[in-house]
């Protein structure tokens, strides 16, 4: 399993890459499940990802309530509790700790900024999946 950790300069805000990164993965045909802090932080993803780019079109819904008849989109946003999808490849974590799930993906892209609790708390989940045995990669931007 590949880890990618995004450190950010300062306190930038995460959800502003968390939307590019969605873009992306949607352009390279990818399914990404963002699995965010709290329902707030998923709201705020989910009106993000329609506005932060004029020219952006990424397809996205929030994971509650649940949609059985729907086409899954190219990016589902869930919070703690809300469960995970089974088809979606890559997880985008921007919880504090490492979701119970996580060993479901192929993919996991992790964004620390320099807060000083989101800091600490990535260096936890670096430990953590170094302990696993993940194939761990750093991108200062």
């Amino acid at each position: 399993m590949r880890v990618d950790f995004y450190i950010l300069q300062g306190e930038q805000r995460r959800e502003m890459l968390a939307c590019r990164l969605c873009e992306k993965a949607y352009q390279q045909g990818h399914k990404v499940f963002v699995h965010a802090d709290s329902a707030r932080q998923a709201q705020e993803l989910d009106t993000l990802l329609w506005t932060f780019r004029e020219s952006s079109f990424i397809p996205h819904r929030l994971i509650s309530p649940p949609r059985q008849d729907a086409v899954p989109p190219a990016v589902l946003i869930g919070w703690a509790g809300t469960g995970n999808p089974e088809e979606y490849p890559v997880l985008l974590n921007l919880a504090p700790e490492v979701p119970p799930f996580y060993r479901k993906f192929e993919r996991i892209a992790e964004i620390v900024n320099q807060n000083d609790e989101i800091k600490s708390a990535g260096r936890q989940r670096f430990a953590f999946y170094r302990e696993q045995g993940c194939n761990l990669h750093h991108h200062d931007l």
